[in-house]
């Protein structure tokens, strides 16, 4: 018979065993204005990605509007069918 092995679970390590981080070493106020510029930064490339929405959505609307007046571009999307409007 084959003997079975005793499972072995590894000890967790003390927290005193653990290298110090770089969010220990710093100063608790160097964190806090490292914080606040990860956050003004963040806020930054989300106000540009709104802009550069915004200017992509009036941009198809002003080439929808054009499109409206072109009797070109009208009479290729309509329907040609007119017996459903005698």
């Amino acid at each position: 018979m084959v003997k079975k092995k005793a499972k072995m679970t590894p000890a967790s390590p003390s927290v005193q065993d653990k290298p110090a981080t770089l969010k220990d070493l710093l100063r608790p106020d160097v964190l806090a204005g490292l914080k606040a510029q990860a956050d003004a930064m963040k806020a930054e490339e989300q106000a540009k990605k709104d802009a550069e929405r915004a200017k992509a959505e009036a941009a198809r609307k002003a080439e929808e509007k054009r499109l409206e007046n072109d009797f070109a571009y009208q009479l290729e999307k309509s329907n040609l069918d007119w017996r459903k409007h005698k």
